[in-house]
């Protein structure tokens, strides 16, 4: 919509209370505003300022229409409150008063919502005065900044977080409270960009002393002043208690009490904010944020900020005040132990025997000894449960006024006393003892395990007087190691026996193996002979010339010598399981003794069309191995590859160091195995589906051999199979 300049220029003398006459005496300054009004690329608004002090808008031009969506008939007549929301309408009467009480123009920036989008303006406002010099009229230039500020709170944002991580960092380092604080109130002040920064503590009667401060303001320091506030007990206690702060951004204009407007104007300040340090549910003191040059806009995000660091530096002071409740118990506990020193030593000196010695009955007696001379005890006992009736006195040191008169106690004849002890409470009591009966005083301790109550630790003194508690800490100490020296001792002996059983069945096996082995090979071994007598016999009388006896004695003689292969992979495997044999290290050179190995393959594997490479790395270590399992183990993987490789395929063996590692490995191509059989191909008698047993015969514990005798060596294998080849790796 635009306005005609000269039809806004007759409303607003219309509007004016002195017409037309009274216009043209006053400054040129005000036709000039209104002759720009359809030209300037500036938002330029005019509000009426009536004689009760209210504020009513008179016009507006295209720029602020076009900007703010606010059509000058919506606008002309109507109260801020009827335009603006019930805060912005609140801050903007706010910078109009201040225009009309200082009487000069004014600057300042702000956020304010049209058509519930918020957006950001800087404004300068200035009055006009009649002839009777009073101010009638405002007139208002803005222009909106809210890119601006967009970018800025980016940055802002950033600052924040850093001042925030570093007020953490401080707490969580360490630092002594004080420099915390006053660490934070410079970083508020500077962030702020305000005049003073103070934290006010409480004392018992709700005054205060300043206890921080960073200020600019000129004059002096507040530090250290002690404050008593009349209206604070009565109208804020409470309030700040539940977390409630204070936001002022003119004291002059927040309704404040006449005796708080002259604390805060005697110490220069125009505008605060108050937020509440709070120790659990506890009000601990207040930071405080004052503006002095001048009233202040607060910013919700300033306000938010001051209530994350109020929270901060009340973990701070927690963290303090937890901090000194541990010094105050480690000082207490300090003195404690200096009166339980002598005893301490001594008792150390129990525990240690305790804890070196398997012999229960030497390690017990000791205890019962020691412990009567340190605590000055005429008697000490150690009894054992022995059923859920009675108890077994095992051990005792007593002097000649309390010789032993009972070996055990029957639980049912002191049914109070056992009822504590079977709970693990300690107890003392006065009893009497003795052929002439006297008063002594008595100490039960029980001793017990993760499972059961194993016992009771008893001390008697002839005094009346009763044990001291670190004294009684003292002895269930011991009682508690007595019950790991009891357990460690008898899981010894438990051990021990055990040891002895396995060795004998060690022994058992070993021979049940041996006769096992002859008793096995012995018939393969007849049926051999056997064999070989009757081809013997048969060739003389000329049978053999027919043609199926010979195959049958092949079939014989081949099955034989399976069968004998197979028992001596089954005892070899059992042997290695049973770990019955001893190796025997022998220091072999790979350079020199490889070769001898891999060569006896070499007429076999050129009979069988397939290739074969051996590489020995330079400067390999000599290994420290048992020769005859090593031996079999290759022999068992070439043997492995000779049979799988398909003709004009590849066997390599090679030796290498990979870091300060011997490996040994046989890879062959043309074979390829799948993830599911490559798991279980060192499973006994497991063969590959795919292969044909008649065809490559075997016993099917070649691999499972070759897995055992590497775990003997103290060695790992490895197998991978992939992109049609499969490689063993052995690791010494």
């Amino acid at each position: 919509m635009n306005i005609n300049p000269l039809e806004s220029t007759a409303e607003l003398i219309q509007a004016s209370p002195s017409g037309a006459m009274a216009l043209h005496e006053e400054s040129t300054s005000e036709q000039l505003l209104l002759s720009m009004y359809n030209s300037v690329e500036a938002s330029i608004f005019v509000v009426d300022v009536l004689e009760n002090g209210d504020f009513r808008y008179v016009g507006l031009n295209p720029t602020h229409e076009r900007w703010t969506g606010i059509r000058l008939e919506d606008l002309r007549g109507k109260t801020p409150e009827e335009i603006l929301s019930p805060v912005d309408a609140a801050n903007v009467r706010q910078h109009y008063s201040e225009c009309v009480r200082c009487s000069k123009t004014i600057c300042y920036e702000q956020c304010l919502q049209f058509q519930g989008i918020p957006s950001w303006w800087k404004t300068t406002l200035t009055p006009l005065r009649n002839s009777n010099s009073r101010i009638y009229r405002l007139i208002g230039t803005s222009k909106n900044i809210t890119a601006i500020k967009q970018a800025e709170a980016g940055g802002i944002d950033a600052q924040r977080e850093e001042l925030k991580d570093a007020i953490a960092e401080q707490i969580h380092s360490g630092v002594e409270l004080q420099i915390i604080i006053n660490q934070t109130v410079k970083r508020i002040r500077s962030f702020l960009e305000s005049d003073r920064v103070i934290v006010y503590r409480f004392q018992v009667d709700w005054s205060g002393i300043i206890i921080a401060e960073s200020t600019v303001v000129a004059g002096t320091s507040l530090l250290g002043t002690n404050i008593k506030d009349a209206c604070f007990r009565e109208k804020y206690i409470e309030r700040y208690k539940r977390g409630g702060i204070q936001v002022l951004e003119d004291i002059y204009a927040a309704g404040l009490h006449p005796c708080q407007i002259d604390l805060l104007a005697s110490f220069q300040v125009k505008a605060n904010v108050v937020v509440p340090i709070l120790l659990k549910q506890d009000l601990w003191g207040l930071l405080i944020v004052h503006h002095c040059r001048s009233p202040r806009q607060w910013q919700q995000t300033e306000i938010d900020l001051l209530k994350q660091i109020a929270t901060q530096l009340g973990i701070a002071v927690q963290q303090t005040e937890l901090q000194q409740q541990i010094e105050n118990l480690k000082a207490q506990f300090n003195s404690q132990m200096q009166l339980i020193f002598n005893y301490e030593a001594v008792v150390r000196r129990i525990t240690e025997k305790i804890r070196d010695s398997l012999d229960e009955t030497q390690l017990l007696q000791t205890v019962t000894q020691e412990l009567a001379k340190v605590l000055k005890a005429d008697s000490c006992q150690i009894e054992f449960y022995n059923n859920c009736c009675n108890v077994v006195i095992a051990y005792e040191y007593t002097t000649s006024k309390f010789p032993c008169q009972e070996s055990s106690r029957q639980i049912a004849d002191f049914p109070e006393i056992y009822q504590k002890l079977l709970q693990k409470e300690p107890l003392q009591f006065v009893q009497v003892v003795g052929v002439n009966p006297q008063a002594v005083m008595t100490l039960a301790c029980p001793i017990f395990d993760a499972q059961r109550i194993l016992g009771n630790l008893w001390l008697t003194r002839q005094t009346q007087e009763a044990f001291a508690e670190f004294e009684i800490q003292l002895v269930q100490q011991i009682a508690n190691e007595c019950a790991i020296a009891i357990c460690q001792a008898r899981l010894y002996k438990a051990a021990q026996a055990q040891v002895k059983e396995l060795e004998k069945l060690k022994h058992l096996k070993k021979d049940f193996l041996r006769a096992l082995s002859h008793e096995l090979r012995t018939p393969i071994t007849s049926i051999s002979l056997a064999a070989q007598t009757l081809e013997s016999v048969l060739q003389q009388e000329g049978v053999l010339e027919i043609e199926l006896v010979p195959q049958l004695f092949g079939i014989l003689q081949n099955e034989c010598e399976r069968e004998s292969k197979l028992i001596n992979d089954l005892l070899t495997l059992t042997y290695l399981e049973a770990d019955i044999e001893p190796m025997t290290l022998i220091a072999i050179d790979l350079q020199t003794w490889l070769p001898s190995i891999v060569e006896p393959f070499r007429e076999r594997i050129y009979c069988q069309q397939q290739q074969l490479s051996l590489s020995i790395a330079k400067e390999l270590p000599s290994l420290q191995i048992d020769i005859t399992d090593l031996e079999r183990i290759i022999t068992e993987l070439l043997n492995n590859a000779c049979k799988y490789t398909p003709g004009g395929e590849a066997i390599a063996v090679s030796a290498y160091l990979k870091a300060d590692t011997v490996c040994l490995s046989v890879s062959n191509t043309g074979v390829e195995i799948s993830s599911d059989e490559l798991s279980r191909i060192f499973d006994p008698f497991y063969r590959i589906p795919k292969n044909d047993p008649w065809k490559y015969g075997g016993t099917g514990l070649g691999l499972a051999l070759v897995k055992k005798m590497v775990k003997h060596l103290k060695a790992t294998i490895d197998v991978e199979s992939a992109d049609n080849k499969t490689t063993f790796t052995i690791q010494f």
